[in-house]
């Protein structure tokens, strides 16, 4: 059996050890319980974001991805500047 080491910030390793322990489980048992979930789910099995991402930037990541509202490609610098400030 293998042995992981990782290093994490004492508060955060405190509460984890709380939360788990309310649950039944020692941090081990969880970490191995998402170990095989991220296995059985080819990935993280949960989504990953930060919550502090303002509408408007994650309105312009979704118009990126799916091409909309987008405007160029331009022939200069001043060209894409005078696109951005028009009303």
């Amino acid at each position: 059996m293998a042995t992981l080491q990782i290093r994490v910030d004492d508060t955060l390793k405190k509460q984890a050890d709380t939360l788990f322990s309310s649950l039944g489980l020692d941090t081990s048992t969880a970490i191995r319980i998402f170990l095989n979930a991220a296995i059985e789910n080819s990935g993280i099995p949960f989504t990953v974001q930060h919550k502090a991402i303002p509408a408007a930037l994650q309105e312009a990541v979704y118009d990126s991805r799916f091409r909309h509202n987008l405007y160029g490609p331009f022939d200069s610098a001043e060209e894409a500047v005078a696109s951005m400030l028009e009303d």
